[in-house]
């Protein structure tokens, strides 16, 4: 079943965010757009490298009215730490959620349940709390927060516009299309 147009379900977690230790629910994602990142482990290899890439384009992502959050199935004190440590990770203004009983990282389906870790995922979220974009990597294929921006764009789009439909490569400001019997094998 997907997860496509599925409420996200409850929660609460622990979360480390600038110097802070923080809670995080499913309440905090309704009213605005929301990105949930699953990924590995603190303290690992391609893990920094999205972060970092994530934490780089922060402020385009807060200009969208969107926060991230970044997800693992270690502690909160972990990701103090490792915020602490990593050059990399000492960029991210956004939460590090901690999955610690893993029920996150099995909601959302990409829970690796003999390795106690999450696959790659990536969720975008809308301001009703209903899932619009899925995307769930191996572990060592890392992602990129600009084509990230570019899908949140279009699902911005095709909820402001209804009837509207983003093409392949679509980017703001490009046309769009209205699917209709017109267009029916003339595309």
């Amino acid at each position: 079943m997907s997860l496509i147009n599925s409420t996200v379900k409850p929660f609460k977690v622990n979360a480390y965010r600038q110097g802070k230790f923080i809670e995080v629910t499913d309440e905090d994602l309704k009213g605005r757009w929301s990105v949930i990142v699953f990924y590995p482990g603190d303290f690992t290899f391609v893990c920094p490298t999205e972060l970092e890439d994530l934490a780089n384009h922060y402020d385009e992502f807060q200009a969208l009215g969107v926060e991230v959050y970044g997800v693992s199935t270690d502690s909160h004190f972990a990701h103090k730490a490792w915020h602490e440590t990593s050059s990399a990770v000492g960029k991210v203004q956004y939460p590090l959620l901690a999955d610690m009983t893993h029920q996150l990282s099995r909601d959302f389906e990409v829970l690796i349940e003999e390795d106690g870790q999450a696959l790659r995922g990536t969720f975008v979220i809308d301001p009703e709390g209903r899932i619009r974009t899925v995307e769930v990597h191996d572990t060592g294929i890392g992602r990129d927060a600009v084509e990230l921006l570019r899908k949140i764009r279009a699902a911005q789009y095709i909820t402001a516009h209804p009837g509207e439909v983003c093409p392949a490569k679509w980017e703001e400001g490009a046309e769009t299309l209205t699917p209709s019997l017109d267009l029916v094998g003339k595309i």
